[in-house]
């Protein structure tokens, strides 16, 4: 059931974040900020979409999956990218992904891509 699916994955999601967020107040200084605010973000998104699906009506069932190839393709980019952060380094890598990631799943306006991936990465920086 489309519902049921969403209550859980939402609820999973808000208890990965909150427990992310929990465990970077043990980082020393102001180290534990960034995972902290990721893991509020993280909780935050999936206690909405746990209230959106019990306000919904929805019932019926769906695919888990509605395009396995781009998700394959996401995977593996994903992991080449996780490979590369330490040859390259973490502002290299990412700016790397921010550009084959949409291109792989059929982006094609290069210009937007490398403009999104500038303004990601400084806001990574900032």
């Amino acid at each position: 059931m489309e519902k049921r699916q969403d209550i859980v994955l939402g609820l999973l999601f808000a208890g990965l974040g909150i427990t992310a967020a929990w465990m970077a107040t043990e980082y020393s200084g102001a180290s534990g900020t960034y995972p902290m605010v990721l893991g509020l973000i993280l909780a935050l998104l999936g206690g909405a979409v746990t209230v959106k699906a019990v306000r919904s009506g929805k019932t019926e069932a769906r695919a888990l999956i509605d395009a396995p190839a781009q998700m394959i393709i996401a995977a593996v980019i994903a992991t080449i990218y996780v490979a590369l952060v330490v040859p390259l380094g973490f502002y290299t890598a990412s700016f790397l992904l921010m550009l084959a990631l949409p291109m792989a799943l059929g982006f094609r306006q290069l210009v937007y891509a490398l403009i999104v991936a500038l303004v990601f990465m400084v806001l990574i920086y900032l």
